[in-house]
């Protein structure tokens, strides 16, 4: 790995270089914003794709609430629309090409802060799996193409998700896509978090420490071990915690039939006690404030990585039945009062976790279409400190008393 720091211009140049070549680019990202700068976009990322036109850089614009594409053709096209993307306030950029992962973040004195490190070469890279040297990889607009774990993958038919052919049942085939949308984030995430140093560098003695909390029968846990392990090459130590002894039994089996690094405890997320803290911390549809008990842990642990996606929000929308006016109107109605709750208690949960020193992002991980509980919290812990104040007076406004907020000792309405 190098480091170094340089004029802007150069640091942009070199990122406008890796993205440009179209043979050698996986993913770009460009996120947050520079000191007293302004962007338009909360984050873009940007790829190479093929379609009927012929080669065109994918560009994916998330807002707040949604994302926006488009696509432009090789060339002067995808160029220009590059140089307008460079010439934006955005603070930092990530570039994972076959060979490299490169991080520019911009200093606070307007310098580029670069760091490089070679990418641990992926066991089957979709894109590069049958090219040889000096052949450009192929690219293409229909994901399914694009998968992180093929459906033949040992993985899956340990789980029971395959059949006979190697093939996807219909029955498990929403879970199949939710699981490659949830390693995608997973993907980026854990890259993005390396190459900044808010994830220690894993050694095959000191692997990456993953704790998935309410780990079910361990779709996603496997998955990510798998395509953490496999495809990028990372030393991974994976640990599950549910309550039931079945999960534990299940799971242990699974994990020797895969011959992976794995532990499985049966106790609640409250009370687990873990050898080792572990680096990133998963939680996916952990049940209402189940998850709240797990991002409190997170916390605990100091964990430089969650990842969590709630499935329930029972806790705030019975608070919210005593709501102080003039929000009654809001909430009266059972279906508005559950769909704010969903909203109002991801929104002080996102504040308690800044408020504990993480950049937070709370994003959508999987297409509604596939399951309703699609969203996800970003939590990465990088030790700044924000939206306490936020937090005690959006709670207060309507009078809840969060689970997350009681666990963490912090007092809200």
């Amino acid at each position: 790995m190098a480091s170094r720091t340089e004029s802007l211009d150069l640091g942009l140049a070199r990122v406008r270089q890796d993205v440009l070549d179209d043979a050698h680019l996986l993913r770009a990202v460009a996120s947050g914003r520079r000191r007293g700068g302004e962007v338009a976009w909360r984050r873009v990322e940007l790829r190479w794709v093929d379609i009927k036109a012929g080669r065109h850089l994918q560009v994916v614009r998330y807002d707040a609430t949604q994302a926006h594409t488009s696509n432009h053709a090789l060339g002067e096209a995808a160029a220009a629309e590059l140089d307008g993307l460079l010439g934006e306030a955005f603070g930092n950029w990530t570039v994972e090409t076959h060979e490299r992962l490169l991080s520019l973040r911009v200093t606070k004195k307007g310098e580029a802060a670069v760091h490089t490190s070679r990418r641990a070469p992926a066991v089957a890279d979709d894109a590069r799996a049958s090219s040889t040297v000096g052949e450009r990889a192929p690219a293409t607009h229909d994901r399914v193409k694009e998968r992180l774990l093929p459906d033949d993958d040992p993985v899956f038919a340990a789980l029971g998700m395959t059949d006979a052919r190697g093939r996807v049942k219909p029955s498990r085939m929403a879970k199949y896509r939710q699981v490659e949308d949830f390693l995608r984030v997973l993907d980026t995430s854990v890259a993005e978090a390396l190459a900044k140093g808010h994830l220690r560098a894993p050694t095959a003695d000191d692997p990456l420490r993953v704790v998935d909390l309410g780990c079910g029968n361990g779709y996603l846990t496997f998955a990510a071990q798998r395509f953490l392990a496999e495809k990028r090459g990372l030393p991974v130590r994976l640990t599950g915690v549910d309550v039931k002894e079945q999960s534990r039994e299940h799971n242990s089996a699974v994990a020797a039939e895969l011959g992976v690094d794995a532990r499985f405890v049966v106790g609640t997320i409250g009370e687990v006690e873990l050898d080792e803290r572990p680096d990133v911390v998963l939680a996916l549809h952990a049940c209402d404030t189940a998850t709240d008990e797990a991002l409190a842990r997170a916390v605990e642990w100091e964990a430089g990585l969650v990842l969590a996606a709630p499935c329930c929000h029972h806790d705030i929308a019975a608070q919210l039945r005593r709501a102080p006016a003039p929000y009654p109107a809001l909430v009266r109605d059972g279906i508005l009062r559950e769909r704010f709750a969903d909203t109002l208690t991801d929104a002080l949960r996102a504040l308690l976790l800044r408020g504990q020193g993480y950049r937070v992002e709370v994003i959508e991980f999987v297409d509604s279409a596939h399951t309703p509980r699609n969203t996800l919290l970003r939590a990465v812990r990088t030790g700044v400190v924000g939206g306490r104040e936020e937090y005690a007076d959006l709670a207060g406004s309507f009078a809840v008393e969060p689970r997350l907020g009681e666990l963490l000792g912090v007092r809200g309405g």
